[in-house]
């Protein structure tokens, strides 16, 4: 299985990029791919692509503000979730990933 994965929050610091690491740690966990754009105070990184949206078989949003682009992800299944449901620990990441 083939997750994506978009973080943001409204500063675009911490919490982006906590909830980017337990997404990955969560889904990598579960012995599946996953690739996991960040929008932070930074920009767009590690942005994913129509050919990983292709592949994709299930989309997490974990944001708290609207994102960069989200149209792109209607052909993907998609969870979306306050980036505060997986920032805190990876526990809580994998609850999410077990509703998507």
């Amino acid at each position: 299985m083939y997750i994506v994965c978009v973080t943001s929050c409204p500063v675009g610091i911490a919490h982006t990029y906590m909830a980017a690491a337990n997404l990955e740690k969560a889904v990598k966990a579960k012995g599946h791919e996953v690739k996991v754009e960040t929008q932070g105070a930074q920009g767009v990184e590690n942005e994913i692509t129509a050919e990983d949206i292709g592949r994709a078989d299930g989309c997490i949003i974990a944001s708290d503000v609207r994102i960069k682009n989200s149209g792109r992800f209607e052909p993907v299944p998609t969870l979306t979730v306050g980036v505060s449901a997986v920032s805190y620990t990876h526990l809580r990441a994998h609850e999410t990933l077990a509703n998507l």
